[in-house]
Formats: C-alpha cells, sequence, structure tokens
C-alpha cells in the first residue's frame, strides 16, 4: 500500500470508460451568450464565452450534507446587500435550510433574475453583488428587465443534457448604456426547524461573469441573455 507523497508523485489518468467520448476532462460546461440587437430589432452582435465562475454562495449551496454533519459548521450566505446568514443543509440540526420551492409554508428559494453591470470584479468566488449594478428602469444608464426563462426539464441529445436561463433587457434610457459583467441571482428563503419559521435571505448572487469584452446596448436596442449548463457536452 503507498501512502503519503508517494501517492501524489503518481502521474494518475482515469481510465478512458469513466467518461463520455473518451474524454479526458469535466463533463460539465457552462455557456453565456448574449444576443444584440439595434432599434429595428436587427441582430448587431453575437457574444459567446465560456462561464466559469460559480460564487461562495453558490458553493455552499451545493456541498452536501455530509460535509454540514461532519464539519458541525454553517456556510456563510452573503445577499447582495452584504447581509450574511448562516447557512446548513442539514435540515434535522434545526438550522437555517433551503427547500424546494412551494414546501414547508411556502419557504421558497427561486431563480430571480439575470442581472448585469457596469463594473468587474477580479475574484468572482468572493463576490456577493456586482461591482455596479444597473437598474431596471427607463432613466439614465438603466435597463428594463424582462421576464426570466428557465428551462421546465433539461433537453437530452444522445449522451448530452442542458438547461438554459435567459432573460432580455430592453433600453429605453436616452442613450447607450455598455454592459461589462452579468450574474445570476437568486431569492432565497431559508426553514429554521426549530423554531418553524421561514426567514428571506433576500436576493443572493450565485454565479458571476466579467465580459471578455464589453457590449453597447443603443437607445431603443435590446439584449437577450443565455445561460446554458450543459452535462457531457
Amino acid at each position: 500500500m503507498m501512502v503519503g507523497k508517494a501517492v501524489e508523485d503518481i502521474d494518475l489518468q482515469m481510465p478512458h470508460d469513466v467518461y463520455p467520448q473518451n474524454k479526458d476532462g469535466p463533463t460539465f460546461k457552462a455557456y453565456l451568450v448574449i444576443i444584440v440587437r439595434n432599434e429595428k430589432g436587427d441582430i448587431v452582435k453575437i457574444h459567446k464565452q465560456w462561464s466559469h465562475s460559480p460564487t461562495s454562495n453558490f458553493i455552499g449551496l451545493m456541498l452536501p450534507v455530509n460535509w454540514y454533519v461532519n464539519n458541525n459548521s454553517n456556510w456563510t450566505i452573503k445577499n447582495t446587500g452584504g447581509s450574511s446568514y448562516g447557512y446548513n443543509s442539514n435540515c434535522n440540526s434545526g438550522a437555517n435550510c433551503m427547500f424546494y420551492p412551494g414546501s414547508e409554508d411556502n419557504c421558497s428559494t427561486y431563480l430571480y433574475m439575470i442581472q448585469v453591470g457596469s463594473g468587474q470584479q477580479s475574484n468572482p468566488y468572493n463576490s456577493y453583488s456586482l461591482a455596479a449594478p444597473i437598474a431596471n428602469g427607463s432613466g439614465t444608464g438603466q435597463l428594463l428587465y424582462g421576464a426570466l426563462s428557465v428551462s421546465q426539464t433539461p433537453t437530452t441529445s444522445g449522451s448530452s443534457a442542458y438547461f438554459i436561463i435567459s432573460q432580455t433587457l430592453n433600453n429605453q434610457s436616452g442613450g447607450t448604456v455598455v454592459i461589462t459583467e452579468v450574474g445570476i441571482i437568486l431569492n432565497m428563503g431559508i426553514w429554521n426547524r426549530s423554531s418553524s419559521s421561514c426567514g428571506s435571505v433576500g436576493y443572493v448572487l450565485v454565479w458571476y461573469d466579467v465580459l471578455s469584452s464589453s457590449i453597447s446596448v443603443s437607445n431603443g436596442g435590446s439584449i437577450t441573455i443565455y445561460y446554458t449548463f450543459t452535462v457531457n457536452p
């Protein structure tokens, strides 16, 4: 049996048959696509980049119950206003946990919006809000946010499966609006079993991207943002 440093020295490669399509790499990818239209509705730009920036909030929500049990610890969730909440997916502990939408007195957590901004941050993991969020409205520097659209079920194609989150934003501000950052935000509720009560964490940034090149939206124009999350791409 080899232990310690000897294990670290092994040039280990997973067998090819554990990956789909003989891929020696991750089988999950996320894409960010933004379609830009002018005031006539004509497509003037299509922006596409890899999306690879889950935040600390996202990591905490994805950790298995065993992590919380074994570490006897909560994860700190920080909302877009900077307020912190202790989160624990082990609901039996009586701590603040999250349920699927519509359960436990409607103590819901759901996808709220794709938000855009005009700033940028170098460490997406620590981001809890956009650097310079663009507000919803028709005032100077603002954009009108349409309804968020989420795939009801994943789409399958061969060995691949994916779902899409999308949203359209319109510019009625009277001038050009420049976008440099994008994020996915939840509206998060938490349930405390000990007190049998539901509380609101508020808006929580779970995914954040700085654009590889800025996007200008002319007055009267619009953008449609697509986040595609794919397994076995």
